[in-house]
């Protein structure tokens, strides 16, 4: 386990950029160059499956041991997922959102697979201070990574790249320069970024205290045994948040809206 949360979000990021190389151009586009000031992460998510050496509570410990505590739970019913969200008590730390697919309720083929890749991994692994941002801990062969990817684009993604951040998130709310999330999509389609379309460019907004929008995910080359396949990695999520009734800012999640985050990786 981390020792130091900022050690592990830097890790966290340079495993992420090394295959999301959009990333950098994206902090270049919303840079404000006369405060240069920072860009804040929002949040950072996970994936993982639901089975004893991998389960949520197994990468949920590495943040709790930093003083993380468990705030909302969420089902994502068509994906076969599970989900819950973690904040920090000092405000400035980025939340985590770590899923998990219910590797159950696949066809038996699917299971089969997931099955055999997780066997192949150390239990002990995912206790190292480095699981966050280990990769893959299997071999996959490009005909299991595309019959996962027939059932399940969730399953396929996390087959083929294991733990790291699936995605970081910035912050419109600490950008200096910019003040709306529509704003931060024309800069985003005027550069010619793609982006997520599902439920439109942007999910939920001012009436559900939660603006969010992602840019579609870079594509990399993966090695499956002998053979390489260009898939997509991971992709970088906006998030403007919004004042609830008391007047604080809502820092959790809108299940309605992450469902069509979730296709922020999808291939087609």
């Amino acid at each position: 386990m981390h020792k130091d949360i900022n050690t592990l979000f830097d890790n966290m990021w340079q495993d992420y950029v090394a295959i999301t190389p959009s990333a950098h151009k994206v902090h270049a586009l919303l840079k404000d160059e006369e405060n240069s000031s920072e860009i804040v992460n929002d949040h950072v998510a996970f994936r993982t499956f639901n089975l004893d050496k991998t389960s949520l509570d197994k990468l949920a410990a590495h943040f709790l041991a930093l003083g993380y505590e468990e705030k909302g739970t969420y089902n994502f019913e068509a994906k076969k997922l599970d989900a819950r969200h973690f904040e920090h008590p000092d405000s400035t730390q980025p939340k985590v959102f770590i899923s998990q697919l219910r590797v159950a309720e696949l066809t038996e083929q699917s299971q089969a697979i997931i099955n055999k890749l997780v066997a192949q991994m150390d239990a002990d692994a995912v206790k190292h201070e480095d699981f966050l941002y280990s990769g893959r801990h299997w071999e996959l062969s490009k005909e299991e990574y595309e019959i996962l990817l027939a059932e399940s684009e969730y399953a396929s993604w996390l087959a083929a790249w294991g733990f790291r951040a699936n995605h970081f998130t910035v912050s419109v709310n600490h950008l200096q320069h910019i003040d709306t999330l529509a704003e931060v999509n024309t800069l985003l389609k005027d550069a010619g970024f793609p982006l997520n379309t599902a439920g439109g460019e942007i999910k939920g907004g001012e009436a559900v205290h939660l603006a969010q929008s992602s840019i579609m995910a870079d594509r990399q080359v993966v090695t499956f045994g002998n053979e390489e396949k260009e898939i997509p990695s991971c992709f970088y999520e906006f998030a403007q948040r919004y004042a609830m009734p008391n007047g604080k800012l809502y820092q959790g999640f809108v299940a309605e809206s992450a469902d069509k985050i979730f296709e922020s990786t999808n291939s087609k």
